[in-house]
This record gives C-alpha cells, sequence and structure tokens, in this order.
C-alpha cells in the first residue's frame, strides 16, 4: 500500500493574521489575500460602518460621524475580542479615515483600549502601520494619496497626522478618480499618481484608504516613478505579518513593493515575544519549502 499523502488543506500555516473591516468593505480581505504567501492565513470580522450601504454603496464624500463612531465602544471591541478568541499571531484594523479622525495620541489611546480584549495579540492599525514603513524605508518627506470618498477635511486631518508623527507631508489630498470602489482601475490610479504626485518629489507615497483598490499597481508604479509605494492594505499586512513573527514568510513576498524587502523597528520585539529567533516563522509546517511562492504573484507581477 503506497504512503497516503494529504492535499494541502490551509492548516499548517507560518502565521495567521486577524483584519477588522467595515461591514461592507471587501477590499482588505482581498488585496490581503492576494499578497498572502500560500503559508499565510487571513482571518476577518466585521463592524457596522455608517457610511456604507448593502453592496458597498457610499456617499461621493463620507460624513465624518460614522467615521469616528466606527471606532467607539462597544463594536469594534467586541470584534477584537472575538478575533482574538481565534489562535491568531497578529491582529489589523483595516480602516484609515478614523485614525485621521482620532490623531496620533487619539490612535494610541484606541490601541491601549483593544488591548484589553487581544488577550496579549500584537495589534496594528492602518497609519501606525504606515508610519512604520515610512521608517523602516528611511523615508521623511512624504505624500499622501487619499481615497475620493475623503473631503478635504478629512484629507487635511491625514496631513496632521503623519505631521505629528514627525514627517513632512509635501502633497496630501483627494485623488482625482471615479468616487466609487468599483470605477477605480488600477491603470487609472498609477497615471493620477504620476502626473499630480511624482512631481513633488517625495521620498515616498502612501495610497490611503482599505477601500481603493491599490496593491496590484505597487510593483509597476515604483518602477515608473522611482520611490517606494505604500498603500493602506499592503502596509498593514506588511507590519501585522511581521508582529505576527512572520518575517521569513513576509521576506518571500517579492512583487508587491519595496516595503517588503524591510523591517519595522518592533519585529525583534515581536518575535522575542513569540518566543521564537528573529526571522523564524511561528506555527511553520516541517514541509513548508522556504521558498513557497505568494499566491496571486502573478497579478502583482503583470504591468
Amino acid at each position: 500500500m503506497t504512503q497516503f499523502q494529504a492535499r494541502e488543506d490551509g492548516w499548517a500555516v507560518a502565521a495567521r493574521v486577524g483584519v477588522v473591516v467595515p461591514h461592507a468593505d471587501v477590499g482588505p480581505e482581498s488585496e490581503l489575500q492576494a499578497m498572502a504567501p500560500r503559508d499565510v492565513s487571513v482571518h476577518g470580522s466585521r463592524v457596522h460602518f455608517g457610511a456604507m450601504r448593502p453592496g458597498g454603496e457610499m456617499d461621493p464624500k463620507i460624513p465624518h460621524d460614522p467615521v469616528r463612531a466606527f471606532i467607539d465602544p462597544p463594536f469594534i471591541d467586541d470584534a477584537v475580542e472575538l478575533l482574538a478568541a481565534a489562535p491568531l499571531d497578529s491582529i489589523a484594523l483595516g480602516f484609515t479615515s478614523s485614525a485621521y479622525v482620532l490623531g496620533a495620541d487619539g490612535e494610541q489611546k484606541l490601541f491601549e483600549r483593544l488591548a484589553d480584549r487581544t488577550r496579549g495579540i500584537p495589534l496594528t492599525g492602518t497609519t501606525h502601520a504606515a508610519a512604520a514603513g515610512f521608517r523602516a524605508l528611511g523615508a521623511e518627506r512624504i505624500a499622501l494619496v487619499n481615497p475620493p470618498w475623503f473631503d478635504d477635511e478629512l484629507s487635511a486631518l491625514g496631513a496632521s497626522y503623519f505631521g505629528e508623527r514627525g514627517f513632512d507631508v509635501v502633497h496630501h489630498g483627494p485623488c482625482g478618480l471615479p468616487s466609487n470602489q468599483k470605477l477605480i482601475t488600477p491603470e487609472a490610479l498609477v497615471q493620477w499618481i504620476e502626473s499630480t504626485v511624482a512631481p513633488q518629489r517625495p521620498q515616498a507615497v502612501l495610497v490611503a484608504g482599505n477601500g481603493i483598490r491599490a496593491v496590484g499597481t505597487i510593483a509597476g508604479l515604483e518602477e515608473r516613478i522611482g520611490f517606494p509605494v505604500l498603500t493602506a492594505n499592503q502596509v498593514l499586512f506588511w507590519h501585522a505579518l511581521h508582529l505576527a513573527g512572520g518575517t521569513a514568510a513576509a521576506a518571500r513576498i517579492t512583487e508587491y513593493g519595496a516595503l517588503f524587502g524591510v523591517r519595522p523597528e518592533d519585529a525583534a520585539t515581536a518575535d522575542a515575544t513569540a518566543g521564537t529567533p528573529v526571522h523564524a516563522p511561528v506555527h511553520a509546517p516541517a514541509d513548508a519549502p522556504a521558498d513557497a511562492p505568494a499566491r496571486g504573484a502573478a497579478v502583482g507581477a503583470a504591468r
């Protein structure tokens, strides 16, 4: 009788990353799954976001009250607690605008509040991760490309947030594309950044907003404009993966920008806390190849 060979079933993983998303938004999970190596799993939890309607529909400019309400207790606290009940290695908050409204200090207080619900699992958020990404890349002069559904006031709050974190914001504003998630194409986003943002010569650019289609542009856009491109879901996944002890898995992601070639300052601390050597993945299957390809690599490679 021949030896039984089980098919891949998703149980043997290097890291499990949880993500909290607005209830009607499929963007964060879609893009995280596209970037994830085969041995990294993504697990979602949802919180009602008053600015979104069924089907992911939104007004051309989202009102600010639902943005703030999204991170008020108890709903996001409960969503984080439910995720943390699962055997996860890190938790990521997949939204941007609420951190803009809170500011850097307010975001830190949010993290401290949610820490009571995480069972000690490391937690990060999009803007916090972006600041870590800029520092890891050595970028001080930055540009912010916000979704078209952010108004000028919300965009200015984003610039203020990164100013509080010590960055020189040389450009910020809603991108001049249709204010509809389904109508934004990678080609149009690349063209807008090339024509409007690149002439400002930042050291790096962040395409903010976790609901904007962006990760497929990163590699090709970096080649065209000559400086690092960060996007909301890319930098969130990068930071969450390192906090999960998945440094080796992150290093295998080669089609989604220069960011995956560097490590956040807090990665070594996270690896040590997890009780594993730096560079060693947690939950690593014994038979996982060192060069296991990322899911969706061909998408990122297409120019």
